[in-house]
């Protein structure tokens, strides 16, 4: 990705180190953790073909390095799916992670709340208030981990699509109170990557499950609205590419021609992707020899960055 213009902001230490190529830390001090409530609710972790975690308790920041020598300066936050039930936490997760550390990409998959839990309230902002503190903490650490700061994007699955789109167009948005330092950088992706992702909460076009999940059964207009992000794209939202199968019946393509059309209405660069095959959830898409060349593109688009 080229870099127009360099910003230099204050350096800030956290208290931690990173010592290998996977390590996790916490979001946020476990002693105050935002919209958390008292609960003896447990997280599930569910190891079968796909590892899926539900019932995030102590959201985290799983961190992927490559080598010094093969750093571009990029990292991409991944923001797993699972329909803000679960998160397809290998699958749309760290598989995609080990995937950008082949490219010399940073790869951060972040292990946000879901609002189905019983652990939160208002939990609709919950996932967004995730997001923001993820990106602010990466930009934090930018020079520790040999990243660009403003080379900083964000890529998400279906529902971690949505979530990664809310984040791409709500970045400015005052969802929790100021913790530390970090707080004070911006939380604005620098690119965005939406694969299969729900987009819209209109009728039409949304994908119902990650609907109800994220604002309840019977929405009020305005959280329909607000968080349909294709009605949320200004001209600050980042570049975007997205990636979708033309026959996905979970998550229609429409979702994404209308962030398309926004975007160009809006004159933010844009590209879109949409195979003929593939169906939902394919990921890396290892076994289709035709569907798994999106990852060639991706790599193609974020060499072409201005």
């Amino acid at each position: 990705m080229k870099i127009k213009r360099s910003l230099y902001l204050g350096m800030f230490m956290l208290s931690f180190q990173l010592m290998a190529q996977d390590t996790i830390i916490s979001l946020w001090p476990a002693d105050n953790i935002p919209n958390r409530i008292p609960s003896s609710e447990q997280e599930v972790v569910e190891k079968g073909d796909i590892v899926r975690i539900s019932k995030v308790q102590e959201p985290t920041l799983e961190v992927y390095l490559p080598s010094k020598a093969n750093a571009t300066g990029d990292a991409v936050l991944i923001f797993p799916g699972g329909g803000y039930h679960i998160l397809a936490y290998d699958w749309e997760g760290t598989d995609i992670a080990k995937f950008l550390n082949s490219k010399g990409i940073a790869g951060i998959v972040v292990k946000y709340r879901l609002p189905t839990s019983d652990a939160i309230k208002e939990k609709h902002k919950v996932p967004l208030i995730d997001a923001q503190r993820a990106i602010r903490l990466v930009r934090a650490n930018a020079a520790a981990w040999n990243i660009t700061e403003r080379n900083i994007g964000i890529m998400g699955f279906s529902a971690g699509g949505h979530l990664a789109s809310t984040l791409g167009t709500h970045f400015q948005e005052e969802v929790y109170a100021r913790q530390d330092m970090a707080d004070e950088l911006s939380a604005r992706p620098d690119f965005m990557v939406l694969v299969y992702p729900v987009i819209s909460f209109s009728e039409a076009a949304t994908h119902s499950g990650s609907r109800k999940a994220l604002i309840g059964e019977a929405p009020v207009a305005e959280l329909v609205n607000h968080y349909s992000n294709e009605l949320q794209v200004t001209e600050n939202t980042p570049p975007t590419l997205l990636i979708h199968a033309a026959d996905d019946t979970a998550v229609v393509p429409q979702n994404k021609i209308l962030f398309f059309q926004a975007l160009r209405k809006k004159k933010v660069p844009a590209a879109l992707h949409i195979y003929p095959k593939g169906g939902h959830g394919f990921s890396l898409a290892p076994k289709d020899t035709y569907l798994r060349g999106w990852t060639d593109r991706l790599i193609e688009w974020l060499e072409n960055l201005e």
